[in-house]
């Protein structure tokens, strides 16, 4: 009898060992998954156009969130101008009321609700909220007009210093002279030609500079992604593409349409497969950009989220030396994609304005 007795203490004891540990590892389950949404969200959260700068979180000892960063302005066409501050949402968690209308973020866009909030769905679980026309200067925007301005101010102390100083570049102009001289002599002239390259250098100078200039701001902690922006580069290739087909000459045309020196009945196949290669090639230079660019911060912020989940001096330590080797990567990546979306800039072009 005594025997059972101590048999069953034993079972017990160890059953409760058993349960702990089970307790104790699904809490950790459960945590380690917490962590693992918290960081795909901020992944998410760093990826996407939003209405303020937020560098980062942390949450205080009665456990509210405190953002750091700054709000941007909301501007709204809901039969009238609405405009007010991002701050007033408080990132999604409340509402803004402006006259009798109510408006709410939510998942980076902005609805027209209640006072309490409430979002509705379809039964396809898609948002029926009104949503009004979001002219806002989202972070993608003010970092486009910042470039913009510091690329104008830049270029024309470069201008400047060529009239004060005998046609010698000075200060920072030093720097880009060469790379403005690689572009006209690398890039434009054996690509276009000569004679048709001036009128298109403008163009290219621009836009190498300003996908440069926003690639490396895209590595800052602000979480800038405007080339990784889908929206950015299409407008970026829309303007190549037009460009390319309205200075277009005849000789272009004809190789898309009536290939010379190329029998009649091929000439009927061949044309839809140049004229559909017209758009294909702008396609491809917003599709390059993109990925390359939504790639390399995928993986950069993966890698900055994995030191988190591992949370040792090992796992932790090898997640930093790679995250700063994909880093040194992102900075050169950054050149070469401005490097290749202006090339291939140029060899449109090029096409465009060959000679018989």
């Amino acid at each position: 009898m005594k025997k059972k007795q101590y048999i069953s203490a034993i079972l017990l004891v160890f059953s409760s060992f058993i349960a702990l540990a089970t307790d104790v590892t699904i809490k950790d389950e459960k945590k380690s998954a917490d962590l693992k949404s918290e960081i795909k969200a901020y992944i998410r959260h760093h990826l996407e156009d939003t209405h303020d700068f937020s560098i980062g979180s942390y949450t205080t000892d009665d456990g509210k969130k405190k953002y750091i960063g700054f709000s941007l302005p909301v501007i709204l066409w809901d039969d009238g101008l609405v405009t007010f501050s991002s701050g007033k949402l408080k990132h999604g968690k409340a509402v803004h009321k402006v006259g009798p209308k109510y408006y709410k973020l939510y998942h980076g866009k902005i609805y027209r609700t209640d006072a309490e909030g409430t979002i509705s769905y379809d039964a396809n679980k898609k948002v029926i909220n009104y949503k009004p026309l979001d002219l806002s200067m989202t972070k993608s925007v003010v970092t486009m007009l910042f470039t913009a301005a510091l690329m104008f101010f830049m270029f024309r102390s470069l201008a400047n210093s060529y009239k004060t100083n005998g046609s010698i570049a000075a200060g920072v102009g030093r720097f880009f002279e060469p790379i403005v001289l690689y572009i006209r002599d690398d890039i434009a002239i054996p690509n276009i030609g000569e004679k048709h390259y001036q009128k298109y250098m403008s163009y290219l100078l621009t836009i190498f500079f300003f996908i440069w200039f926003l690639n490396i701001l895209g590595l800052s902690p602000l979480g800038i992604n405007v080339t990784g922006n889908i929206a950015v580069t299409f407008g970026l290739a829309l303007l190549t593409f037009l460009i390319t087909n309205l200075t277009a000459n005849k000789n272009y045309w004809a190789h898309i349409f009536w290939m010379p020196g190329v029998p009649v009945l091929m000439k009927f196949v061949l044309a839809p497969i140049e004229l559909l290669g017209v758009f294909i090639k702008p396609f491809s230079l917003l599709i390059r950009l993109y990925a390359n660019i939504q790639a390399g911060h995928i993986v950069l912020m993966s890698l900055i989220g994995m030191m988190f989940i591992f949370n040792n001096w090992l796992g932790s330590s090898l997640s930093f030396v790679l995250a700063f080797i994909i880093s040194i990567i992102e900075v050169l990546v950054a050149l070469l994609q401005a490097y290749i979306f202006t090339i291939l800039s140029a060899l449109y072009f090029g096409f465009a304005v060959e000679e018989h």
